[in-house]
């Protein structure tokens, strides 16, 4: 059936209106984002040539070499083992706190303010404040003094300076992905918890068969937003470690900041913003994956 005039020229009309507002972001998206990384590509392509002067196209050389390079590998697998830890213990913690924070008690409000409150505060500057707390001498030293613990070796420690850097992350992060999960939680009706009381249903039971199922969008956006946030994590890891002892906190952020600015190996930094790229996209794709079949079932 053909569609009338009127009805065309409105339609016309709407997508001319949605074309203005989106037209800000999209030159954004492609200035900003796109074009960065079809430069990168590009760029990751070619090497400098000492004899000939300049840049040679050497193909896909410099992604063999990365993957040869006992540095990069190490700060590959570092990069992933960090990843497989803080997400689920942030989301899950996030979570917790969510529900916690819900709940009608006394000082609920109080105590979400306190969790929420290091989000105010730029990264960098947690870094420095975390630098004391783990000092030997620091507050991290006094507690474990308190109570009658040795005295640890937080940053200079190869088996405790990347979980020191998760609990530094997870301080900085849980309250900024709880306030997603609390708008999620109170979107839940009143009336399917009255429901599951009324059949006798315990909390946990409320909370397994209620709240986490119809909170599951919230949680798929926190879930990829953290996991995309903690692949690009470079600040503390500069400010605190610098990628030590032993490369043991180097992750892949630092390993392209210290190929590109210290060693001066561009392209094979620029090599290896795409594999970070690559890599983010690929454990993005297998949580919707994993997100979607959840659904199916």
């Amino acid at each position: 059936m053909a569609v009338p005039p009127v009805r065309r020229r409105r339609r016309a009309s709407l997508v001319a209106v949605a074309a203005v507002f989106l037209a800000p972001a999209l030159i954004s998206l492609i200035v900003l984002r796109l074009a960065p990384a079809a430069v990168a590509l590009w760029e990751s392509l070619f090497r400098e040539s000492f004899l000939r002067g300049g840049t040679v196209f050497v193909g896909f050389e410099n992604y063999a070499d990365l993957f040869g390079n006992a540095d990069f590998n190490n700060a590959l697998l570092v990069t992933l083992v960090f990843s497989a830890i803080v997400n689920p213990l942030q989301i899950a913690v996030s979570f917790l706190l969510a529900v916690l924070y819900t709940r009608k008690a006394a000082g609920a409000k109080v105590w979400r303010s306190l969790v929420v409150l290091p989000i105010a505060v730029p990264p960098a500057v947690s870094a420095v404040v975390w630098s004391v707390i783990y000092r030997p001498d620091g507050l991290g030293n006094s507690f474990l003094d308190l109570l009658g613990l040795p005295a640890q070796p937080f940053l200079t420690s190869p088996q405790q300076s990347l979980a020191s850097i998760m609990v530094l992350l997870s301080w900085i992060g849980v309250g900024y992905w709880m306030l997603f999960l609390i708008a999620g939680i109170n979107d839940v009706p009143n009336e399917l918890y009255e429901a599951a009381s009324i059949d006798g249903a315990s909390a946990w039971r409320k909370l397994w068969s209620v709240t986490f199922p119809l909170v599951r969008r919230p949680l798929a956006f926190v879930l990829v937003a953290d996991t995309v946030s903690n692949f690009l994590i470079f600040a503390p890891v500069q400010i605190l470690t610098k990628g030590g002892p032993s490369g043991s906190s180097n992750l892949l952020m630092y390993d392209i900041y210290t190929r590109a600015y210290t060693l001066g190996d561009l392209s094979k930094a620029q090599a290896e913003v795409i594999i970070l790229v690559i890599l983010t996209l690929a454990v993005v794709a297998l949580q919707f994956r994993l997100l979607r079949s959840s659904d199916a079932a």
